[in-house]
């Protein structure tokens, strides 16, 4: 599900532009299903510590994205995921040390991101080209995805709530689009892609911390907060967007 939502993505880009490419990427095809397995192998208790330390580590994504579309303006693809996701495995090893509460994890995210989508704005005015798709692609993205939700319920039953948290909100959508886009368009049109994604990954922060704050009193069926709050998020940047661009 996840590989074909970042395939579709790719078209979707070139049709309809990177917001809504961006949008589409950034749905929680992969956090949603990450937990719902950890929901099913362990207490509540267990998940919503996981959700908490996974709230904390979202900040980093957006971090890892920002330096990603800084990179990409001049950089090879290697280089700019490279260094970005060196970046993301130190920060999120920073995070670990710190004993995150839900407000303390709420708030990193609410100031990091602001202050990521601020930085970002300069890189989006980017015109996609239209070029012809490999039929390897999808193969390989399914194998990352799968590989991915592999290590997350493996590791959740040998690991502690924090690494199976950290694991499960890394940004395998995102990585996955800048090896199909930045390869197929260049690092600027990616960049754009990935910086209209900074409002999607921020849907995804919100999800985390509606599920962790109801959970604790209203069980596992609250999981649906993980996949309704970003879903409705993105549909409301939509709008939102669209009725701006609209005005000008």
């Amino acid at each position: 599900m996840t590989a074909a939502i970042v395939v579709a993505a790719s078209v979707i880009v070139e049709h309809a532009g990177p917001l809504v490419g961006a949008l589409v990427v950034t749905l929680p095809v992969t956090l949603g299903p990450a937990f719902l397995f950890i929901l099913i192998d362990h207490d509540v208790g267990y998940t919503t510590a996981s959700a908490i330390t996974g709230l904390a580590v979202n900040s980093v994504s957006g971090l890892f994205m920002l330096l990603y579309i800084v990179l990409a303006q001049n950089k090879t693809l290697k280089v700019c995921l490279g260094l970005a996701i060196a970046a993301w495995v130190l920060m999120s090893q920073m995070i670990l040390l710190h004993p995150w509460t839900l407000l303390e994890a709420t708030l990193l995210i609410l100031v990091i991101y602001p202050v990521c989508i601020l930085l970002s704005q300069k890189y989006q005015n980017i015109k996609i080209p239209k070029i012809s798709r490999k039929w390897y692609e999808l193969p390989v993205r399914v194998f990352l995805v799968c590989l991915l939700m592999g290590f997350v319920i493996f590791l959740s039953h040998y690991g502690s709530p924090q690494v199976t948290g950290l694991l499960a909100v890394y940004p395998i959508s995102t990585t996955c689009t800048i090896l199909l886009i930045h390869s197929r368009f260049g690092g600027k049109a990616c960049a754009a892609v990935i910086s209209y994604g900074l409002w999607g990954m921020l849907g995804i922060g919100l999800g985390l911390a509606a599920f962790a704050f109801t959970a604790p009193n209203y069980g596992k069926k609250m999981w649906i907060l993980l996949v309704a709050v970003p879903v409705v998020w993105n549909w409301v940047i939509w709008i939102v967007k669209r009725k701006i661009t609209a005005e000008r």
